[in-house]
């Protein structure tokens, strides 16, 4: 049988370790096809190049494995990869990561690692996006290798509802082995930002972000609760933003006659 044929792309930038560790992973189920950016583009959410060209080349930084590096976002990654590279033709599967840190709960909406993923669920191919709780360069991915083919394995078998995309978040590692895998929603939480003023050598004020990350959500049946308890979270996700249950509140209780 033909091998399935899979996009890899991360945020993290082409050269990251983990997006490394994932084409060697998704290199012993099918084709890979690498289109990953040309430098780090965490944080940048869903955002798209549209004021200035985008670039694509192609590398061998993998040896054998088609790969290519562009100077836009995630999510244009799977754009050009879909038109340019593929000619229209869909994918079999479209994997982002492995990121080095978690996108639980909130961070979805930043992420750049889902984006991508999102953009693949958006042109109706099924889609991963893969990310390992721990920011370090050095990071240790060898306890979710098999998780990480696992999960792939089976989305390219029984595929996944339309317009639906996976987050897949890993625990570091830790002394104990992974519990296992809970299919489970997304954590209410939020980022509480503070910006720390500073001046360049130039006498100039600029600002800083940091901030603490307060999670406000009990129970046990989402990502962060998850993690905490050495479990791999597996959150579907799906890119139609609406409030459904509010539709019919405001449709009865405002007046929006002018």
């Amino acid at each position: 049988m033909q091998q399935p044929r899979i996009i890899v792309t991360n945020d993290d930038g082409i050269t990251a370790p983990g997006i490394s560790v994932l084409i060697q992973l998704m290199d012993k189920i099918g084709q890979v096809i690498v289109v990953a950016p040309d430098s780090p583009q965490s944080g940048m959410g869903h955002a798209v190049t549209i004021g200035q060209p985008l670039r694509l080349s192609p590398t061998d930084i993998y040896g054998n494995i088609e790969a290519y590096q562009c100077s836009g976002t995630p999510a244009d990654c799977i754009k050009m990869a879909k038109a340019e590279i593929l000619k229209g033709k869909k994918p079999d599967l479209i994997v982002s990561g492995i990121n080095h840190g978690g996108n639980t709960s909130i961070s979805i909406l930043y992420s750049g690692t889902m984006s991508a993923a999102i953009e693949g669920a958006i042109e109706g191919i099924p889609s991963i996006g893969y990310s390992l709780c721990d920011h370090a360069e050095e990071a240790d991915f060898a306890h979710i290798k098999n998780y990480v083919v696992t999960i792939a394995k089976e989305v390219l078998q029984r595929q996944l509802p339309p317009g639906i995309a996976l987050n897949v978040n890993f625990p570091t590692k830790r002394n104990e082995k992974i519990k296992g895998i809970k299919i489970c929603r997304q954590a209410h939480a939020k980022w509480e930002e503070r910006f720390n003023e500073r001046f360049d050598p130039y006498g100039r004020r600029y600002f800083w972000m940091a901030g603490n990350y307060n999670v406000s959500d009990n129970g046990e049946a989402h990502d962060e609760w998850a993690i905490a308890h050495n479990y791999v979270s597996i959150v579907p996700c799906q890119f139609d933003l609406t409030a459904h249950n509010a539709i019919d509140t405001l449709n009865n209780t405002w007046n929006l006659s002018p």
